[in-house]
């Protein structure tokens, strides 16, 4: 700040944080931290009737509001940027008793928040638990010979929230019969095949599909027909596709 630096027009009192040293020019104390200038001289905050208020920092845009609001006499304060050649709001001043509202004001807020994310979690997790049912339900229609613990354990991984995964599609939200089969061949593919054994080796994913499309097949039929065994031709073709990735 520059002597003939003038603080910008505010509708309401205005704090100045000088750059170099300034003394009062009613009392003499100084250097002062925080002035206000009336009629271009410097005075303290004792000596402008302001010395009781605290200063509130910026930065809690809800703080600093509520603050105002519950005080009866506030400023703001200001600091000259020489290089920006301006003046910057830096905080106010506020009365302390009103500065202790409207911690308490924030603080009840932050807790109605709380409580707020607490019930909207508890809400998600019941419309979760409601959908990865009724996706496990619609694997049971569609296949009806799949064991009901693996038909679980694939609806729970299809629908996990933010996964990007089928079940949380547009498909699959809706339960469509295409995105329901596409989650179960996934995890026959994963589970029931040597799959994940061919990609490490080095296998392509077109080709390692190729590979174990036949066991895929197999047990989607065993699941759709009720027909054979956890065991069968799935366990077999892990067998013949590791051997052919030799």
């Amino acid at each position: 700040m520059t002597d003939r630096a003038t603080p910008p027009l505010h509708a309401g009192l205005l704090v100045v944080q000088p750059l170099r040293r300034r003394h009062c020019a009613e009392c003499r104390r100084g250097p002062l931290a925080l002035l206000v200038l009336e009629e271009g001289a410097p005075r303290c905050l004792d000596c402008a009737d302001l010395g009781h208020l605290v200063f509130l920092p910026r930065g809690d845009t809800a703080l600093t509001r509520r603050s105002r609001e519950e005080s009866g006499l506030s400023a703001v304060v200001v600091r000259f940027n020489r290089r920006q050649g301006r003046y910057e709001r830096q905080g106010v001043l506020v009365e302390e008793a009103g500065l202790s509202r409207a911690e308490e004001r924030c603080l009840a807020d932050a807790e109605a928040r709380r409580r707020r994310r607490t019930r909207d979690g508890r809400r998600r997790a019941a419309e979760d638990l409601r959908f990865t049912e009724a996706f496990a339900r619609e694997i049971h229609r569609l296949f009806p010979g799949c064991p009901t613990d693996r038909a679980e354990a694939i609806a729970a991984h299809a629908s996990v929230r933010g996964s990007g995964r089928v079940g949380r599609s547009a498909a699959g939200r809706a339960l469509s019969e295409g995105a329901v089969i596409s989650a179960v061949v996934a995890a026959v593919r994963h589970v029931d095949t040597s799959y994940d054994q061919l990609l490490m080796s080095g296998v392509a994913r077109h080709e390692a599909r190729r590979r174990i499309a036949g066991a895929v097949e197999a047990r989607l039929r065993e699941w759709a027909t009720g027909l054979g065994t956890e065991s069968g031709a799935g366990a077999e073709t892990r067998d013949d596709a590791g051997a052919e990735s030799v």
